[in-house]
């Protein structure tokens, strides 16, 4: 049977609100005093980020089906999932290492659910949802997190990450993105969505779509028994590590963030020539661009025009050096290979000192953290996979031991 759920306003989050009870510059001074200094420059960081909020949220608006309420309806699980891969891996060491509870029995104790979430008219309006948990623990509130797949691949991949944060008591969550998985027909489903977007308009396949159905993914979630509504993670690999990062950035009800080989600069590989290696991982789309502008080959200004077709405003108004502190003052932690040639290391300076700015801001620097693992390219290894297990225990907190 069908759950209908009626929509929920985009709205300054409850995760503020959960925020701002414990936020050490909303309490006094021993002298009963706030500083005035500090509450301005809180002020100023909420005003910058709630700006960016409403930009991003009329660009995402723009290019919708017509909004329909929230339906949930149960479907069966997916035994052959399709990864859009020439030659499909089958197993990540990396999710393979991450921790887990120790049980004998583990599959015996977990719970698994299989939904789709209609977030707007038409066939891509359909979130095919897997959620994992333990069985005996589904009634009371706990922490939950969203796991986001990389290019290609689908929310089954991700299983093993989803198995070993359930054992530790977490309500874990995986999605099929945009045209991947269920959403996907075929294996070029992903780059005719893109080709589709540039010659068109009319979509935003790369990225912001999927960041659409993660808005409303958050209003379910919050809407569950058995979820703590301040205590919902986001973090996923590659593109699924730019989901997180948009999604955290638009939705202040994602309340710790961890994006993994995903956050870059891309006005920055523009003005550095250092944009090839992304562009190489959707090349169709730029070769596409490239033909129909009538360039011997793909270049900067091919570039340009396509990032500003299929996700406008992601070389400008909406690069990283904005929207990644406009996710201040939640726990923030950003994994990536000091090597990694899709998003250059070199690229991140200015991100990461703004938006360490912004943490000062609101007297929570401990909250944000950048590690670029050293000798690592576009790779997510065992090391990020446990710093991310560290900083959700942290700040989510698990509800059962090992």
């Amino acid at each position: 049977m069908a759950i209908l759920i009626p929509d929920a306003l985009l709205r300054p989050s409850l995760t503020r609100l959960c925020f701002a009870a414990t936020s050490p510059w909303n309490r006094q001074n021993s002298n009963g005093i706030k500083s005035s200094y500090r509450v301005a420059a809180m002020d100023e960081a909420v005003v910058d980020a709630d700006k960016f909020r409403a930009e991003f949220l009329r660009v995402l608006r723009s290019r919708r089906s017509p909004e329909v309420p929230l339906n949930v309806k149960r479907t069966p699980p997916v035994h052959h999932p399709l990864i859009q891969e020439p030659n499909p891996t089958t197993f990540s060491k990396a999710m393979a290492s991450c921790p887990k509870a120790t049980f004998s029995n583990l599959k015996d104790l977990l719970h698994e659910e299989n939904l789709h979430l209609t977030t707007e008219e038409g066939e891509q309006g359909k979130l095919p949802i897997l959620i994992i948990s333990m069985k005996d623990s589904r009634q009371q509130k706990r922490p939950a997190i969203v796991f986001l797949h990389s290019t290609n691949k689908c929310k089954e991949w991700l299983r093993p990450l989803l198995e070993a944060y359930a054992s530790r008591g977490y309500v874990a969550i995986a999605i099929d993105s945009r045209y991947h998985g269920e959403r996907a027909k075929n294996k070029s489903t992903y780059y005719d969505a893109l080709i589709s977007s540039w010659k068109k308009g009319d979509t935003m396949p790369f990225i912001f779509d999927t960041v659409w159905d993660l808005i409303k993914l958050a209003d379910y979630l919050t809407k569950r028994e058995d979820i703590d509504p301040c205590r919902i993670g986001i973090t996923g690999e590659s593109l699924g590590g730019m989901h997180a990062w948009f999604a955290a950035a638009a939705d202040t009800r994602y309340s710790v963030v961890v994006p993994i080989i995903g956050v870059q600069c891309f006005r920055w590989a523009i003005d550095n020539d250092k944009w090839q290696a992304r562009v190489e991982s959707i090349k169709p789309v730029f070769e596409e661009a490239r033909i129909e502008l009538g360039m011997n080959e793909i270049n900067i200004e091919v570039v340009k025009k396509v990032w500003n077709r299929i996700a406008p405003g992601l070389v400008s108004q909406f690069g990283s050096i904005y929207s990644v502190p406009a996710i201040a003052p939640r726990p923030l932690l950003l994994l990536n290979g000091a090597d990694d040639p899709r998003c250059p290391i070199a690229g991140l300076d200015a991100l990461v000192s703004e938006t360490q700015v912004a943490y000062q801001r609101f007297g929570c620097p401990e909250n944000f953290k950048f590690i670029a693992q050293p000798g690592i390219g576009h790779e997510m290894t065992p090391e990020m996979v446990k710093e991310a297990s560290q900083w959700f225990d942290r700040f989510l907190g698990h509800t059962i031991k090992e």
